[in-house]
């Protein structure tokens, strides 16, 4: 069996410098390089962590779709958010874009690559997962 590695660059400088993808596909598994809220055309990020997070979507979204696959097919996110005081907006944020998906995820809060990041996230997608049968199971804990 072949598998195809293919692996995508978004023109962020970092991944030049430090020797990484955007994205890393292997057949259909899709696994993508924390990704912080920075329009890698212009250089620009917001200053508020909604703001970043919104940022960062729009870079997840086109980077998945350089591969052929959208946000339904995220089986995974991780997201990262230095300031506690920002995750209750953040998460709201987060909830409409995933409601539906429903992806695995973490939330962290520690210190960022700089303090100007306020928001960064990494994902794991299937590639086709959103047209996969979907069954629902609620678990008492």
């Amino acid at each position: 069996m072949t598998t195809e590695i293919v692996k995508v660059a978004s023109g962020s400088i970092l991944e030049e410098k430090e020797g990484y993808s955007r994205i890393v596909a292997v057949g259909d598994w899709i696994f993508m390089s924390l990704t912080a809220g920075r329009d890698y055309r212009t250089r620009a990020m917001p200053d508020t962590a909604v703001g970043q997070a919104e940022q960062a979507m729009k870079n997840v979204e086109g980077a998945l779709a350089s591969v052929g696959a959208s946000l339904a097919d995220v089986v995974r996110r991780r997201i990262f958010i230095p300031n506690q005081a920002d995750v209750p907006d953040v998460m709201a944020y987060m909830g409409e874009k995933f409601r539906g998906i429903n992806p695995a995820s973490c939330v962290s809060c520690g210190p960022l690559g700089g303090p100007e990041y306020l928001f960064e996230i990494e994902i794991t997608a299937f590639r086709g997962a959103s047209a996969l049968p979907e069954k629902r199971i609620s678990i008492s804990l």
